[in-house]
This record gives structure tokens, C-alpha cells and sequence, in this order.
């Protein structure tokens, strides 16, 4: 079964930066793409942003120019840079991975808190 473990920091204040990272373990063949979503309270999972096997990225609106999503190849990891943060960044972030093992499957990682707030 493949696993996504989330880490990193989850409370920031406005203005300022915080950086998640989630690692893709077990016996993965390929990664089709990892990204993050989110979930606020009262609110749908949105996408934050993705990144590709071949490093194409894409980003919601309301981060552009403030996240960057990267990734290391050789450790199965992304990386999200929270830049010129707002209160409305906060909610629970969730690691997402299309991935190939036996099979093409969707994975989610358990979901971490980020906060906001001065």
C-alpha cells in the first residue's frame, strides 16, 4: 500500500511562510503527479497546486505567485513553499498522488492543519 507522509510546518502568521513536504513510499513504479488540495471549514477540497513527472506545475488562483510546488525525483518528494501568507491559506492540507504500482491509483495523504493567524 502505498503511503504519503506529510510534514513540515502548520502555523504560520500573515505575511509570513511556512513549507510542507510529503514523501511517496512502498513500491512505486512511476508518479504520474503529486499536488495539494485543502479543505476550510464549510468549504469544498480545492486544488492548491500539482506538479508532474515531467515538472509541469499548476496552481489555484489564490496562490499564484505566493506557493511553489517542486519536487525531488530520487526521494519520491514534493515540496510546498507557502510564501505572503493569509488568513485565508488556513485549513487542512492534503497530499495527493497519482502513482503507479501494480496499478494507477490515487493516494491521499492524513491531512495536516495549516493555520494562519496573528
Amino acid at each position: 500500500q502505498v503511503q504519503l507522509v506529510e510534514s513540515g510546518g502548520g502555523l504560520g502568521q500573515p505575511g509570513g511562510s511556512l513549507r510542507r513536504s510529503c514523501t511517496a513510499s512502498w513500491r512505486i513504479f512511476s508518479i504520474v503527479k503529486m499536488g495539494w488540495y485543502r479543505q476550510a471549514p464549510g468549504k469544498q477540497r480545492e486544488l492548491v497546486a500539482f506538479i508532474t513527472s515531467g515538472g509541469s506545475t499548476s496552481y489555484a488562483d489564490s496562490v499564484k505567485g505566493r506557493f511553489t510546488i517542486s519536487r525531488d525525483n530520487a526521494e519520491n518528494t514534493i515540496h510546498l513553499q507557502m510564501n505572503s501568507l493569509k488568513p485565508e491559506d488556513t485549513a487542512v492540507y492534503y497530499c495527493n498522488g497519482r502513482i503507479l504500482t501494480i496499478s494507477l491509483g490515487d493516494y491521499w495523504g492524513q491531512g495536516t492543519q495549516v493555520t494562519v493567524s496573528s
